[in-house]
């Protein structure tokens, strides 16, 4: 099939192209630079231009039959500092996209949202995709936004669409100095020495999953018939950043520095989300587990970063 991925230069986006492009696709990236590590798939056509970019964006729709949209230009800190942008740059872009979309008769549209953000504080534990929405940033705001205006977009032109919220994705290539991405953090800060700064006591409980397993979540809902509209990635299961902390000191046999903050208000206690869904109808399910995932983020940092 032809497939284009918004957002594929980046961490999930690139173990995305990778999966389709293994699994013999036509892949074609759209993204605003080329990966910060420099990689790139064999036979992948890269284009590089921002999303509202109307013109590039139709010609870069020509002749595909899947869309993956996963491009972002905010994360949750940045989002909160200025929702403005997050809101010109990532739902204006978005609806420009959908209306390209339904010009060119693509086939289906993949939207990777947050399962992370889009609940707000859960009611329930874990997470299920009947809970209410109701985002604690304007990060989450957003996603959900992009989710109603790619419901209301199939509605009014038949646009075939699936939305995946995945956790909190982690492994090899994600930036230890990016706003997101705790674990490549963690595992960048115990190798190189530095302090660990952890806002709250460290019993913040998240769901983390490996982002092969993401990808491979992902191009499923593409390449599959999605029954449902929406779809939690995640593992099932909580753990606390002192959990977390402990795995990383366990495999480096490094001792942390660590430095406690007052916690921040917009920070959810715990969420873990329920998988369920996208296990019965996708036949997905995590296949690596998190001191594998953990142990593999570490060989990264070490060969890449510290180069040891």
């Amino acid at each position: 099939m032809n497939m284009l991925v918004l957002g594929g230069t980046g961490f999930i986006g690139s173990y995305l192209t990778e999966n389709l492009a293994a699994n013999r696709h036509r892949v074609r990236v759209v993204d605003h630079c080329p990966n910060i590590w420099g990689h790139a798939v064999p036979g992948v056509d890269y284009r590089f231009f921002e999303l509202d970019d109307r013109g590039e964006l139709d010609k870069a729709l020509e002749g595909i039959e899947v869309v993956f949209h996963l491009i972002s230009s905010t994360v949750p800190k940045t989002a909160n500092e200025n929702p403005l942008y997050d809101v010109q740059s990532n739902l204006v872009g978005s609806l420009v996209l959908f209306e390209c979309c339904v010009a060119h008769k693509i086939g289906k549209i993949v939207y990777v949202s947050s399962g992370g953000t889009v609940y707000g504080r859960p009611v329930t534990l874990p997470v299920g995709e009947s809970h209410a929405t109701e985002p604690e940033s304007f990060y989450g705001a957003t996603k959900l936004a992009v989710e109603k205006y790619l419901a209301l977009f199939s509605k009014a032109h038949g646009l075939d669409y699936a939305i995946l919220r995945p956790s909190n994705p982690y492994g090899a290539r994600q930036n230890p100095h990016g706003q997101q991405g705790i674990i490549a953090v963690l595992c960048w800060k115990m190798l190189s020495g530095e302090e660990i700064v952890i806002w709250g006591d460290g019993s913040v409980v998240r769901d983390y999953v490996h982002v092969t397993d993401v990808a491979e979540a992902i191009a499923r809902a593409g390449t599959q018939a999605t029954p449902e509209r929406i779809y939690n990635v995640g593992s099932g299961v909580g753990v606390s950043l002192n959990e977390l902390v402990k795995i990383i000191t366990t495999l480096t046999k490094k001792s942390p520095r660590i430095r406690y903050e007052k916690a921040r208000g917009f920070d959810v206690s715990a969420i873990y989300l329920d998988a369920t869904r996208v296990k019965d109808s996708l036949l997905w399910e995590p296949s690596v587990k998190l001191d594998e995932g953990v142990s593999q983020t570490l060989d990264f940092v070490r060969t890449r970063l510290l180069g040891t």
